[in-house]
């Protein structure tokens, strides 16, 4: 069976975490604010798997701040993160999401064999599958899957998509559950909209438009928000000037 690595998925995840120390919120404040570092520092000596969860997001939200394939050591940092708060809790929600965005982000610079040797892919998928077993409503295990099903297509060309059973279809009904659940998130309008641009830009120029425009809608209350809604402007603009061959070529290359 044919293993097919997400491009990207980077959706970062604020709605659960709830720290044990004094110092939390200081930690929170920092996040939102965009200063990962400050924010990172401020739960590292807390080792419960909120704490960890918190740490992998926070290293995650600095690797997709920039505009290049974030530096492996760090989404190894924030892979060892995400583990460790599933090595005391197996089945803590956020610390199965941030993994596998990590594991999803490692995959990415990766050729189609090596990331299909690697397994990052389908562990991924499986981990935000099990979210879902135990929240059906969660928008970001439900955002996560939308661009799973789109990456498949898109890597893996049809007989790829058979085999997994990916399809736009399904891609579209967890994009559908996500915004019920989350009408207002930026990040995952941008996602399901470059993943689709990144696919045809031809083909799905209505869906991408109408994801853009929600995502620019969208309120926004973080940097990292802001640097998500920045680039679903930036491939907008490319869609209203731009051909569909040089907006694909960008959308490939966008995190």
């Amino acid at each position: 069976m044919i293993r097919v690595v997400m491009l990207l998925f980077s959706i970062l995840f604020m709605t659960w975490f709830q720290p044990a120390q004094a110092q939390g919120q200081d930690a929170r404040d920092a996040f939102v604010a965009g200063e990962y570092d400050a924010a990172f520092a401020g739960v590292a000596a807390d080792h419960g798997p909120d704490a960890c969860a918190f740490g992998a997001r926070t290293l995650l939200a600095k690797a997709i701040s920039g505009e290049t394939q974030p530096p492996e050591a760090l989404l190894m940092a924030a892979l060892g993160e995400a583990e460790s708060a599933l090595a005391v809790q197996p089945g803590h929600i956020e610390g199965r999401l941030q993994k596998a965005i990590a594991l999803s982000l490692l995959a990415r610079p990766m050729s189609l064999r090596d990331a299909r040797d690697s397994g990052y892919g389908e562990a991924a998928r499986q981990l935000a599958e099990s979210v879902l077993a135990d929240d059906p409503q969660n928008a970001y295990a439900h955002g996560f899957l939308a661009v799973w099903h789109i990456e498949v297509l898109n890597r893996g060309g049809f007989l790829g998509a058979m085999m997994m059973g990916a399809s736009v279809d399904a891609a579209e009904a967890h994009y559908a559950a996500a915004m019920a659940a989350s009408p207002g998130d930026a990040s995952l309008h941008w996602q399901y909209a470059r993943a689709l641009a990144a696919l045809s830009a031809w083909r799905y120029r209505k869906q991408i438009t109408t994801a853009l425009d929600a995502a620019l809608a969208a309120p926004v209350d973080s940097e990292l928000e802001r640097v998500m809604q920045a680039r679903a402007r930036t491939l907008s603009s490319a869609m209203a000037t731009g051909t569909s061959r040089d907006v694909e070529a960008m959308a490939k290359l966008m995190l």
